[in-house]
């Protein structure tokens, strides 16, 4: 099984928020999911971002690839997205 950390969008019509989410990469953007790894909110000022970097961490070292737009979430939030050296 492929895990991507990625982005699952709620909100309403031009409103967006979306949760940073472990997803096997063959399901749906928005369905079934791993676990709940952070949030995101692009439509404060400034956006906000919480991610739990003890969940994270977790799932990187269990292989996960991360998206694009997670990375750079990764970084704004002053994480990096390489795997843990033990």
């Amino acid at each position: 099984m492929a895990v991507k950390i990625r982005l699952q969008r709620f909100g309403s019509k031009k409103r967006p928020f979306y949760r940073l989410v472990a997803a096997d990469s063959r399901n749906k953007r928005d369905g079934r999911y791993l676990e709940i790894i952070g949030t995101y909110n692009p439509t404060t000022k400034p956006a906000s971002v919480n991610i739990d970097e003890e969940k994270a961490r977790k799932w990187l070292n269990e292989g996960a690839q991360v998206t694009d737009t997670v990375k750079n979430l990764f970084s704004k939030a002053g994480m990096t997205s390489n795997k843990k050296e033990n």
